[in-house]
């Protein structure tokens, strides 16, 4: 071994591995980050003097008398308001052409938050998406994930969140992005003038995918920055979880570790946990909110990756394409967002709570219309009115590219009910139709 400038350098291999190599050394930390044969690597295993790393672009022509490097710290972020608008890598440095971030230098990956420091989610964080702010209202310090197949045009979503999102600041985490999608990302944000608010950190399928690994807790190192220091409100946009999840699978493998369910780690709740508990709201205004997509397999939500992520988030959005208007719309059945009673009817109009009830039964009314029709039954009258209902709700309501304000989903809810029904049959309590029942005629 010999010492440079605070790193230790050694140069015989004892072991090698697809994805890792052992060697023999003492006064190294676990998760300490190194320097293989000019390859990044990081401690996994240390068990006496032995010491393991995984090598995040993998071993392959790596000799046994290859240079390692210790760097003598775990990975880190340096944190400032120089991170805004900018762009980086798994690692945290600049892939934007800009110049590096200065700033307080700080270990990534550490512990969630106190709960005696949390505070109850009470404020309301609105995306524009009315298939979200009128049905599944998120709240600030909440974590919910996107359900989506990977057909599903799940990152224009999330970009759309990003711009629409009442946010201080929005922190992106992508993880194995294709380069369409990174630039398409990098276009959108920077054509809307809205890159002095975002921060977005990136691994690309050219990237080695081992490295996704880091993003989430760069992304939320950040985030975390922003909201104690700032008191800021800060939303977490992370996609895609399950190609995280991939890449733990990965590594496991790779370590001859025994997989569980679906080939995962049986570590995946906890490695899932970590990520999604450091949601939070604190007393004095700053909060964290995470909105994470995670892709489904045939839409197969009992596999393990979306099995675990229902446990720990605090409900779902499901994206679907309707056939009947020919758009893609947040499924209003599968959709679920377990805080929104704490803000609805209380952070927005009166009548939300109501509204929305009664959008969601006329618009299932429609939906046993539609299976009456396909079984050959004749339809009432009134289901023609819910089909036609049904059509016009997902069209200016849940379609995924409608951008208005929550008084505005209101006021449009509430001129579809006119024009197709009875207050009898929207059943909403009289002294609300009397207060927001249109005059005149409809719009």
């Amino acid at each position: 071994m010999r010492t440079k400038a605070f790193q230790r350098i050694f140069t015989k291999i004892t072991q090698i591995t697809k994805a890792t190599c052992s060697i023999h050394a003492t006064g190294i930390g676990y998760e300490e980050m190194a320097i293989v044969h000019n390859r990044n690597a990081q401690v996994v295993k240390i068990m006496g003097d032995n010491v393991t790393l995984q090598v995040f672009a993998g071993t392959e022509g790596i000799p046994t008398n290859a240079e390692v490097v210790f760097l003598g710290k775990p990975p880190t972020l340096k944190l400032s308001d120089e991170l805004s608008g900018r762009f980086f890598n798994a690692y945290g440095y600049p892939i934007d052409g800009g110049p590096e971030v200065e700033g307080e230098e700080k270990e990534i990956g550490g512990p969630s938050v106190n709960p005696v420091r949390r505070k109850q989610p009470s404020e309301i964080i609105t995306t524009g998406i009315a298939g979200i702010d009128l049905n599944n209202t998120l709240v600030t310090g909440q974590k919910i994930p996107f359900f989506a197949d990977s057909d599903q045009p799940y990152n224009q979503v999330m970009a759309m969140v990003a711009l629409r999102a009442k946010a201080d600041k929005i922190i992106l985490g992508g993880m194995g992005l294709s380069n369409d999608d990174y630039l398409y990302y990098k276009n959108i944000f920077d054509n809307a003038g809205a890159l002095d608010r975002i921060i977005s950190f990136v691994n690309t399928t050219e990237d080695p995918p081992v490295e996704r690994l880091l993003i989430p807790d760069m992304t939320l190192t950040a985030a975390e920055y922003f909201a104690v220091k700032k008191n800021e409100k800060i939303l977490v946009l992370l996609t895609d979880m399950t190609l995280y999840c991939d890449a733990l699978s990965i590594v496991a493998n790779r370590m001859d570790q025994i997989p569980s369910k679906d080939s995962m780690p049986g570590s995946l709740y906890s490695d899932l946990a970590k990520i999604y508990e450091k949601a939070v709201q604190f007393p004095d205004g700053g909060s964290i909110t995470i909105v994470a997509v995670t892709t489904l397999s045939g839409g197969d939500i009992t596999h393990s990756i979306p099995d675990n992520t229902g446990y720990i988030t605090e409900g779902q959005l499901f994206l679907r394409r309707d056939t009947d208007i020919g758009k893609v719309i947040i499924d209003p059945f599968r959709s679920l967002s377990r805080l929104k009673q704490l803000v609805i009817g209380k952070k927005t109009r009166e009548d939300h709570p109501q509204v929305m009830n009664a959008a969601v039964r006329l618009y299932a009314d429609a939906a046993n219309a539609k299976t009456k029709l396909e079984n050959g039954f004749d339809l009432t009258d009134y289901d023609e009115r819910t089909l036609k209902f049904a059509g016009e709700y997902s069209e200016k309501l849940l379609a995924i590219d409608v951008n208005i304000e929550t008084e505005e989903m209101l006021n449009t809810a509430w001129m579809l009910f006119k024009k197709n029904f009875s207050t009898a049959e929207v059943g909403i309590k009289q002294e609300m139709v009397a207060k927001y029942w249109p005059r005149g005629e409809e719009a």
